[in-house]
């Protein structure tokens, strides 16, 4: 596996694993705890030093699972969590980035995660009533007493981005990119670039449509999320047909996966760019993993690259309400 630095020397896999679905979002998880350990462990034999999770993913239950995975290896590898939200009776409600609840969270997340420092630890989503200013402060003394490495944040507008960064160093910023999911483009990676900060693609592969497994008649189970995401209804699935056909016509040439041509046109754009696909099985990692190695040639790259403008995108990535939570 390549390595890859974020901003501030943060040295990471060039494929690092969103842990999410290991616990929530994409219904009922057959394997079950001991066997996300055992795929967790896995990815760190494949190579992979650059694990994501938060403490809503449950709540609280994927760091607890990430914890016991990565504990044997803490040394070995980086950390991201992230903060932001308030959750009560088991459910985010609302967003709450206040200094006292960043420095709590942080405290609690060091807990479930078994270790004594964040390596990366982010806001999730921008609070409005509470200034980037001060959450950046909050995060740059958790830094000077050690409980943390380096700061986020996920899902910021450009403009957000560069007042935090003027309080304290940003490292990275994550927000959803893919080839379907261009968002970030316009105004978030030159503002990235200028700054000296690296970028983290979460659903690099489409939550799975990337990778060609998902069509207008696969039937979602109780509690996945796609179901409630407008680019996922059945109709939108079958209008978005063509841009994965596309990617599984130039993989088959490449004699590569749709999957592994996605994540590669990725990690083309910048040297700073590190996606966290997210899976439950071993082969999946491995498969993301040897994307490193598949080099899409200048035409290859500005096909890909003008291929949702051509053949166009249906649906929102969000729900309406998720969506307002967006490039604050």
């Amino acid at each position: 596996m390549h390595t890859r630095t974020l901003g501030q020397g943060l040295e990471v896999s060039a494929v690092g694993l969103g842990a999410m679905g290991m616990s929530q979002s994409y219904g009922p998880n057959p394997g079950g705890r001991d066997d996300m350990v055992r795929v967790l462990r896995s990815a760190v034999d494949l190579g992979v030093t650059f694990f994501d999770t938060a403490e809503v993913y449950g709540p609280y239950v994927n760091e607890e699972l990430v914890g016991e995975a990565l504990e044997p290896v803490r040394d070995e590898v980086v950390v991201a969590t992230k903060f932001g939200w308030r959750i009560e009776d088991g459910r985010s409600v609302g967003l709450d980035s206040r200094p006292e609840q960043v420095r709590a969270v942080a405290e609690a997340s060091l807990r479930r995660l078994r270790t004594d420092v964040i390596d990366l630890f982010y806001q999730h989503r921008v609070d409005p009533d509470v200034p980037i200013e001060d959450v950046a402060g909050t995060v740059g003394e958790l830094v000077a007493e050690g409980k943390v490495r380096c700061f986020g944040l996920s899902e910021a507008s450009a403009r957000t981005i560069r007042a935090a960064h003027a309080v304290f160093p940003v490292t990275a910023v994550q927000s959803e990119y893919s080839l379907w999911t261009r968002d970030p483009e316009a105004e978030v990676l030159p503002t990235l670039a200028e700054l000296g900060i690296g970028f983290v693609p979460f659903s690099p592969l489409g939550k799975g449509f990337l990778t060609g497994t998902v069509d207008a008649a696969t039937a979602f189970t109780d509690g996945d999320i796609r179901s409630t995401i407008p680019r996922f209804t059945a109709e939108n699935r079958d209008a978005n047909r063509a841009l994965v056909e596309h990617v599984t016509a130039l993989a088959a040439h490449r004699g590569a996966t749709p999957g592994q041509v996605a994540l590669a046109w990725l990690l083309a754009q910048h040297p700073w760019v590190v996606p966290i696909p997210g899976t439950r099985r071993t082969s999946r990692i491995a498969e993301n993993a040897a994307a490193t190695a598949v080099a899409l040639s200048a035409d290859e790259l500005a096909d890909l690259d003008g291929l949702a403008r051509r053949v166009g995108v249906q649906g929102d990535r969000y729900n309406p309400v998720h969506m307002g939570y967006v490039n604050r």
